[in-house]
């Protein structure tokens, strides 16, 4: 990945307003993966009564990792958007916690990329979520 690369990435990331709103931080940038954290933030609690985060912001933070995984392949040539994305919720992630996602673009043609990722709070021996999508590839 060329330093640029990284820049654009990052710049991805911190250009959209919901990464904002989030607190999404992005903690690595590699040839096709990334490592986004989300902290835990009351505002984002689905259930109020057992203070999980809700599955929607679990979810943009899995999208969001894995367009910066897809932007930062090497033969990526820039911008990406979501075309689909399959998210199987494996447990609520513990309340009080960081959420950190996980993304690999581990298949890159001319106009699709294809990307892994998994999302897990202090206990990364058990996923909060997985999730496979396909992004477009396109000149940034």
């Amino acid at each position: 990945m060329t330093a640029n690369q990284n820049t654009i990435a990052r710049q991805f990331i911190e250009s959209i307003p919901h990464a904002g709103a989030l607190g999404l931080t992005v903690t690595h940038i590699g040839d096709g993966t990334a490592e986004i954290v989300m902290p835990y933030n009351p505002r984002l609690i689905g259930d109020p009564d057992t203070g999980v985060i809700h599955g929607g912001a679990v979810s943009a933070l899995m999208d969001t990792c894995g367009g910066a995984a897809v932007i930062s392949h090497p033969q990526s040539p820039g911008g990406t958007a979501t075309i689909g994305l399959r998210i199987d919720y494996m447990r609520a992630a513990t309340p009080g916690q960081s959420i950190t996602a996980r993304a690999t673009c581990h298949h890159i043609t001319r106009s699709v990329a294809f990307v892994r990722a998994i999302a897990t709070d202090d206990d990364t021996d058990r996923p909060v979520a997985t999730a496979t999508g396909t992004f477009t590839v396109e000149e940034a």
